[in-house]
């Protein structure tokens, strides 16, 4: 395999992982905020297509035909990070299948040594590469999953790290209540232990 193969494979697996947590939940429960900044499934998979849509695209002068505003610097803060109410789970989910094609496009267009300049960097930073741009979207995606990771087990408990593999011991319901009294026991005791 070669490199921009191995790179796009860490790439799709980081976007099969953020899809895969909207998979079986309802319209509210994909965009309830659940971190007191407002994090919730749906965001992060818009999030994740803005960031594709503006690394693949405007870095290497490629733009993406008609842009929504959400994913421009007209943008209101935070306007990527969930779905309004006339923007559904499908159709985020559609719009993300769309940029992920234009994404992939750009990748196989360019070599990985292609230069491409990240505006919205330092000037010390901004030019970059292919690969460079890969890497980078690639360890975004990837942290938007651990976040949607920890969101969907805060939704309704499912766990995993791709579908049909949960990452985790395989224990019972009682044991991760037992072990989270046990976390939280020692967290309480911890402050009067560590002080004295």
């Amino acid at each position: 395999m070669d490199e921009k193969e191995l790179l796009r494979r860490y790439l799709d697996a980081a976007r099969s992982a953020l899809l895969w947590k909207l998979d079986g939940v309802s319209e509210y429960d994909a965009r309830r905020p659940l971190t007191p900044t407002g994090t919730n499934l749906l965001g992060l998979v818009k999030h994740a297509a803005g960031v594709e849509l503006n690394y693949f695209g405007r870095v290497f002068g490629r733009p993406f035909p008609n842009p929504p505003v959400w994913s421009t610097a007209a943008a209101a803060p935070a306007a990527d990070m969930y779905a309004a109410l006339d923007e559904s789970s499908v159709s985020v989910r559609e719009f993300y299948g769309e940029v992920r094609a234009f994404a992939d496009a750009t990748i196989s267009a360019l070599p990985l040594d292609a230069p491409g300049v990240v505006t919205w960097w330092s000037a010390e930073k901004r030019d970059v590469t292919l690969r460079q741009v890969l890497v980078q979207v690639s360890i975004e995606l990837h942290r938007h999953a651990g976040h949607a990771d920890v969101v969907r087990e805060l939704i309704d408990g499912a766990v995993g790290m791709q579908d049909g593999n949960t990452n985790m011991p395989a224990v019972s319901a009682g044991w991760w209540a037992e072990h989270h009294t046990r976390l939280e026991e020692i967290a309480a005791a911890s402050s009067s232990a560590l002080q004295g």
